[in-house]
């Protein structure tokens, strides 16, 4: 009876045993095929981009991502999907992509290059100060918050630069409504316009005709010692300015900024494409075959 039930015993471990070694074998099985089922996805992802293809490279990325979201493929098939998206101007996509990436991987070792990513998304849809200023807005936030986060990052560096662009246009757009106020003769709409080109944007190119355009106006209503303090703040600081000389020279003014704000803006995104394409040759995992294909085929896009 007792050697009976020993032997029972031993039965019934020897069965648990067996189902728990078929169970590991059977998870085991369906990983890896979900990870190369992933890989799979990632590499005609990949194929796709050089072919120029960007949305069905963006879907491929993120079938990966949604395969096997453990695997360390899933955080760059995300980036990978934006990048796609950004490289052929669908920025709304990408910014989609980007917030959806700086949420679920807030500790990513990329997630500096999320952030630039995302802040020259809305960068590049900056037109002019005439136009709706919230991707301005979103931009400069974007690139601050990076800054404050990430000061010695070569990012960061760019990220000040574009910085500085967006300041000259914000004062163009105070420079915009300030003239459409004098036009008008609203002097002291004009008036708070153009204090705020001179205080929160002093080192634009606009701030020598805000205290030019604020010294007429303060003669023009009579408020001569205000008049004098602009007169002798821009004689003294920009004596070498046409608008010291001259009384009215907007439409020349103009001109001239628009070609240095032009020429800006080619210089800042040359930039953004070098650190972009840097970025993006280390996302290929040093593989110089396929990042050779890629960045011949981004050049023929």
């Amino acid at each position: 009876m007792i050697v009976r039930n020993y032997f029972c015993f031993f039965l019934i471990i020897l069965l648990c045993f067996s189902c728990s070694k078929k169970e590991i074998e059977k998870s085991t099985i369906n990983e890896v095929n979900l990870e190369s089922q992933m890989i799979e996805a990632y590499q005609e992802g990949l194929k796709e981009l050089k072919a120029g293809d960007v949305l069905f490279a963006a879907k491929k990325f993120n079938e990966a991502e949604i395969l096997f979201p453990q695997s360390e493929y899933a955080p760059k098939s995300a980036l990978m999907a934006a990048y796609s998206y950004y490289s052929q101007n669908y920025y709304g996509d990408a910014e989609a992509e980007l917030v959806r990436f700086l949420r679920v991987y807030p500790n990513h070792k990329d997630i500096v290059y999320a952030e630039y990513l995302l802040g020259l998304c809305y960068y590049e849809q900056i037109v002019d100060e005439k136009k709706d200023l919230q991707s301005i807005i979103d931009a400069k936030k974007t690139f601050k918050s990076l800054i404050s986060k990430y000061p010695d990052t070569e990012f960061a560096t760019d990220a000040m630069f574009k910085i500085n662009l967006i300041d000259e246009v914000l004062a163009a757009k105070e420079m915009y409504i300030g003239r459409y106020y004098v036009d008008r003769k609203k002097w002291i709409s004009a008036i708070n316009r153009f204090r705020v080109v001179v205080d929160d944007y002093d080192t634009t190119i606009y701030v020598e005709e805000a205290i030019h355009r604020l010294v007429e106006i303060y003669y023009t209503i009579g408020i001569e010692s205000e008049a004098k303090k602009y007169a002798n703040l821009l004689g003294y600081n920009y004596q070498s300015s046409e608008w010291v000389y001259q009384q009215a020279c907007v439409g020349r003014s103009d001109t001239t900024n628009s070609i240095g704000i032009s020429l800006k803006n080619d210089l800042h995104r040359l930039r953004a494409g070098q650190l972009i394409e840097q970025h993006w040759k280390a996302l290929c995992d040093g593989d110089q075959g396929a990042w050779s294909e890629l960045t011949r085929a981004r050049h023929t896009w």
